[in-house]
């Protein structure tokens, strides 16, 4: 249990509390913050800081693990499986508070354990697929129109501009051709799986 994978996990229990800010009503939460017509409540503020957090996080522990030779069977087992969980969890959050449609997520998750299971099968060839350019701008778009999403299109919001749902469907559409890419570049993986 090396700091890479404590770092993963401390992503993983991350989750389950940011959850439960964005969906428990407490009851004692103060007025949302309220400027010239935008309202955003404190719980999907703090559900936003925490979720910047965990998503931050993604890209230190496998740093730290490259740099110093820290890379183990869990951590490749843990790291991919903490990234789909946490977009899982928020998108699921999102779809009950009704800020985001429900085929985007399906759409995005469906991909995102998709790929995580093309991966695991090259693990068991003992080969390691990295992500791919478009797989880097997914994520990080993904992570964007997430955030825009819990704090209500803020600042955009006073431009008129619906920058949250523009960014979650292009978060869609690049999650789509990432992931077909991913097979595309990958298929002698499912050729090898099948013998």
């Amino acid at each position: 249990m090396n700091l890479p994978n404590r770092i993963t996990l401390a992503r993983i229990c991350l989750i389950p509390i940011m959850m439960v800010f964005l969906l428990v009503d407490f009851g004692f939460y103060p007025d949302p913050i309220a400027w010239h017509g935008f309202e955003l409540p404190y719980n999907q503020l703090i559900a936003a800081l925490i979720f910047i957090l965990a998503a931050s996080t993604d890209g230190i522990d496998g740093y730290l693990a490259r740099k110093n030779n820290m890379v183990t069977n869990l951590g490749k087992l843990l790291d991919p499986l903490a990234d789909k969980l946490l977009v899982a969890a928020i998108l699921i959050s999102l779809v009950e508070m009704g800020k985001c449609d429900s085929w985007i997520a399906v759409v995005i998750i469906s991909r995102e354990f998709a790929v995580t299971g093309l991966r695991q099968i090259a693990l068991l060839d003992g080969a390691v697929v990295a992500a791919g350019q478009s797989g880097k701008i997914k994520t990080v778009i993904q992570i964007v129109a997430i955030v825009a999403l819990l704090i209500n299109n803020f600042p955009f919001v006073f431009l008129g501009i619906p920058f949250d749902i523009i960014a979650i469907w292009a978060a869609a559409a690049i999650t789509i051709y990432s992931g077909i890419e991913y097979f595309v570049k990958n298929r002698h993986l499912l050729d090898g799986a099948g013998a």
